[in-house]
């Protein structure tokens, strides 16, 4: 996980996770990254569990953290390169753009990501982002990321599948974005496996 300064972040953020019961470490992990004028927000699923997924995981980190203001298509290229001796991973990148009030995300493999609209008179209250099938570091898809408009209130839902997908249906953003967090895993972690759940909510201004 990389957390920069708090002057650094368009978003604020919470997470939830547990890893499977009976490892000493989890396969699955995150990155909130700020870059100028933008925040990287991305959820990462190494396959399987134990030391050789969080492994996985872990070097994916390395490289979306050291590269966070990349375009997603080639930071998820990058990291296909670096993982290709290892099991591989699943994940999904959001990357949010202060600057023209943007947030663009593509996803390989079943990280769930849901983004709901701050202020629900808008119209459309919520959009699920449509992800790839395949495996960082074994099989790469045509990556197409996809580009939404945002405002400060926007609330960002990432879950590996540690989480049971009815939250997309329930989510409820009633709250800081760490309780938020919070409540999903509390209410929708399968306990069989690894789980993780990022919520991030747009703030429209650096701090």
């Amino acid at each position: 996980m990389s957390a920069p300064g708090e002057a650094d972040l368009v978003v604020e953020w919470g997470a939830a996770g547990a890893a499977l019961a009976g490892e000493i470490e989890s396969g699955d992990a995150h990155v909130i990254a700020g870059f100028e004028g933008g925040t990287l927000v991305a959820v990462v699923d190494g396959l399987g569990h134990g030391p050789e997924a969080a492994a996985a995981s872990r070097e994916a980190t390395y490289v979306l953290a050291a590269r966070a203001g990349d375009p997603l298509d080639l930071l998820v290229e990058r990291c296909h390169e670096a993982l290709r001796a290892t099991r591989g991973v699943v994940m999904t990148l959001a990357s949010f753009r202060a600057h023209d009030s943007s947030m663009t995300w593509v996803g390989v493999g079943n990280v769930e990501g849901i983004l709901l609209r701050g202020d629900r008179a808008t119209g459309r209250v919520r959009e699920a982002i449509s992800t790839r099938g395949g495996v960082v570091g074994y099989h790469l898809p045509p990556l197409r990321p996809a580009v939404v408009p945002v405002a400060p209130g926007d609330t960002l839902v990432l879950a590996t599948d540690g989480i049971r997908s009815g939250f997309v249906a329930h989510a409820d953003v009633g709250g800081s974005p760490q309780e938020v967090a919070d409540a999903i895993f509390g209410r929708y972690a399968r306990g069989t496996d690894d789980a993780l759940v990022v919520v991030a909510r747009y703030l429209g201004v650096t701090r």
